[in-house]
């Protein structure tokens, strides 16, 4: 059985669905539209298919990803993103931006669909929309 993190806290709560190893490289295969089982397998060299198969069930049963049967002999899955999986895409762009500052060699960079220009992230109020400079977390009531 995996050892499961017992913090009252937001990653590790999150690290107990994608902390296993694999799992977040699973996720951006769906994310940039690979759904065959053979296809991610082969985008991931040295991930058993064995492995593949229980991060898959395991982002089913987590409702992450959702699987269609598209042939019943031999039975085949696609493999898609629920919208909580595809709300993982800022997950990913914040991996992107630090690699660009951090990683060499950096392989990725986010930039602008309409003139292909760098981007950064921001935050934003939500009462009003305003751009801000800092921020922080703060813990929560989790009281009822």
């Amino acid at each position: 059985m995996k050892t499961k993190y017992d913090l009252p806290c937001n990653i590790a709560q999150t690290l107990n669905i994608l902390g296993d190893r694999w799992t977040l490289l699973i996720l951006h295969e769906l994310l940039v539209g690979e759904t065959n089982f053979n296809t991610i397998k082969e985008k991931l060299p040295g991930l058993s298919a064995n492995l593949l198969s229980q991060r898959l069930k395991s982002l089913e049963d987590e409702q992450i990803v959702k699987s269609e049967l598209y042939s019943s002999h031999p039975p085949r899955y696609a493999y898609t993103l629920t919208a909580s999986g595809l709300a993982l895409e800022d997950i990913f762009n914040s991996f992107i931006l630090w690699g660009n500052h951090y990683v060499t060699p950096c392989y990725k960079e986010l930039v602008s669909v309409e003139d292909d220009v760098a981007v950064e992230i921001g935050y934003y109020r939500k009462d009003n929309g305003q751009r801000v400079e800092a921020i922080h977390a703060k813990p929560i009531s989790t009281k009822v």
